[in-house]
């Protein structure tokens, strides 16, 4: 009697009901599926809020990438121009032809080349030549009409000293 009387009352509810009121009550596991399907909707305003940022983000660092590597490419390739321009025997198209060649091997078109002074003739030894290229940012975005960046100019300048004879 005494195994009896002590599955009763751990069958009665925290406020001393019957069995039958508890049984009659939801279960745990009923309330937890309301409560989930409540989390679900608002999970869903939380990414409704959030998704823009979070897209707006990485749109930005796309954009930033692209111009850092682009920038990368430009300052090596006026390098290269310098490199050509300071060698005796070099002309302002040869320097131009060497950087729009490397521009283009990297896929960047629409360049501008300038070399200073100009023409190279004039250059003696250990005078300096600046050889610098811009391209807009908006010519070379993987975007098509780029948000962040759109109006801005890349440059990228070399200067080296001059290794002709006298």
């Amino acid at each position: 009697m005494k195994i009896f009387r002590r599955t009763q009352t751990r069958l009665r509810g925290p406020a001393g009901d019957s069995p039958a009121s508890v049984f009659g009550r939801r279960s745990a596991a009923h309330r937890r599926g309301w409560r989930s399907a409540s989390r679900r909707g608002a999970a869903i305003i939380e990414f409704a809020l959030i998704a823009p940022l979070f897209f707006l983000l990485v749109i930005g660092i796309i954009e930033f990438g692209r111009a850092l590597m682009v920038q990368q490419v430009l300052t090596n390739a006026s390098r290269e121009g310098s490199r050509r321009a300071i060698v005796e025997g070099a002309t302002v198209s040869d320097v131009q032809n060497v950087v729009t060649t490397y521009l283009s091997n990297a896929s960047i078109s629409s360049s501008t080349v300038t070399v200073s002074p100009n023409p190279l003739t004039n250059v003696g030894f250990g005078d300096p030549v600046t050889v610098t290229v811009t391209v807009p940012f908006s010519n070379v975005s993987w975007m098509s009409n780029p948000w962040f960046l759109g109006g801005r100019t890349l440059k990228a300048v070399s200067v080296m000293r001059g290794e002709r004879l006298q």
